[in-house]
């Protein structure tokens, strides 16, 4: 492993990726039964979307190991599966929503092949990456909190405040002090025991469900049979408009992800690009494919690595272990149901803690920086899309560079990305 996986050059241990791999894990979990529950929608076997669920995650997150030695971890993304369950499906059936997962999958590993992501990577400023991981850390901290029920939709100010005497967010709201302290104690492992404590907390609560029997650890995984190899791929390329939705959200998704998380990891070089880059994307690529093959919608790098990495997950072995605990969960899905979200959203508040730090190296007294960045930050959150977010900083980053006398600094690929961000909100 110390040959592989390189622990001591990038000062780590296998103890130390261990306990990283559970933390990414036990964040990324709900995805087990959130994804089969939206996708059941289109009339897909809920059983069949758990194995399948479960199998992408889990066999995408160990290729990603093996071809990076990072430390990311993909599953199902969350809003690409809701447009692929309430827009896509209900219009043209779930089997042809698979097609077009597929095809931009292959799209996707076309642009990685011949290293045009890689120009991409190489195109975007600086700037608008320390953004994007700054954005992201508002946005998974939203998530933690809305997941949490600390904030609950309001018709008169679009958010506000829930109730912090129910059950649900009283245990995220002590799950998120207890958490925050042991994060200044500086304790190993903070935020996977912060996970843990506040599971056990919330058997008392009635908010962790508590088992009653063997039937509640252990179980014979579904069968695929009802969703493999069932997509229609004659009719999706009838769907060009969808392929592109597809191909674009995962795209930047992806990209802002691999940034931001890489940017939080330290794995940026001095031109603020991510070294294997080109590795990332075509395991992400070859994710999205087979999860489409097994009958689910599209894989994505998660931000939920970033659990990972704030416990010192610095290798592949982060990935082989988070893939490994995912396989486990086909026998043992109830035992990692049974952590609750009120337990995992505390973790994304604090992770969103560590990456909003990305701000401080954003240079602010320029303002053809300042704004782009400032567009990424906010429009993240604010639309609850990390795609439209770095779509905001490529159209706004070259305008403003324009309008003071200074386009000579705009790479001429920052305009294609432009045009395309423009298509990208028209559609």
């Amino acid at each position: 492993m110390e040959k592989f996986f390189k622990l001591k050059e990038n000062n780590t241990s296998v103890r130390t990726e261990i306990i990283a791999g559970l933390t990414t894990f036990m964040t990324m979990a709900y995805i087990i039964f959130v994804n089969p529950l939206i996708l059941s929608a289109t009339g897909m076997d809920r059983g069949a979307l758990v194995t399948a669920t479960i199998l992408a995650a889990a066999l995408t997150t160990i290729l990603m190991g093996l071809l990076t030695n990072y430390p990311f971890a993909l599953a199902s993304g969350m809003g690409l599966n809701a447009y692929f369950a309430f827009v896509v499906a209900p219009q043209h059936g779930w089997e042809v929503a698979l097609g077009a997962v597929f095809i931009s999958g292959i799209v996707f590993l076309l642009l990685a092949l011949f290293g045009i992501i890689e120009q991409i990577d190489k195109a975007v400023p600086t700037s608008l990456k320390r953004a994007v991981a700054a954005g992201i850390g508002l946005f998974i901290a939203l998530i933690g909190l809305k997941n949490a029920g600390i904030i609950i939709p309001s018709e008169a100010t679009l958010v506000q405040l829930g109730s912090l005497t129910d059950s649900g967010p009283a245990l995220a709201v002590i799950g998120l002090v207890i958490t925050a302290l042991l994060m200044a104690l500086k304790l190993k492992g903070a935020i996977l025991l912060g996970i843990i404590i506040t599971t056990i907390i919330g058997m008392f609560t009635g908010v962790t469900s508590v088992p009653t029997g063997i039937g509640d650890f252990i179980g014979s995984p579904a069968s695929l049979a009802p969703i493999v190899f069932k997509m229609d791929i004659g009719g999706a390329l009838r769907l060009g408009y969808v392929i592109f939705a597809l191909l674009f959200v995962d795209l930047f998704d992806t990209m802002g992800t691999l940034l931001g998380t890489g940017a939080r990891a330290g794995f940026l070089d001095k031109d603020g690009t991510l070294p294997k880059v080109k590795n990332a994307m075509i395991a992400d690529a070859i994710g999205t494919m087979g999860g489409a093959l097994m009958g689910t919608s599209t894989v994505t790098t998660y931000v939920e690595s970033t659990a990972g990495i704030s416990e010192g997950g610095r290798t592949g072995l982060t990935s082989i272990v988070t893939g490994v605990l995912f396989l486990l969960a086909l026998f043992f899905a109830p035992l990692a149901l049974m952590i609750p979200g009120q337990a995992t959203a505390p973790a994304l508040v604090i992770v969103g803690v560590l990456m909003v730090g990305a701000i401080t190296h954003i240079d602010f007294d320029d303002f053809t920086e300042a704004f782009p960045a400032f567009m990424t930050i906010a429009v993240m959150p604010f639309t609850f899309s990390i795609a439209h977010g770095i779509a905001a900083g490529f159209i706004t980053y070259p305008l403003v560079k324009i309008a003071a006398g200074r386009a000579k600094e705009v790479h001429w690929f920052i305009y294609i990305l432009a045009v395309a961000s423009v298509a990208h909100f028209l559609l």
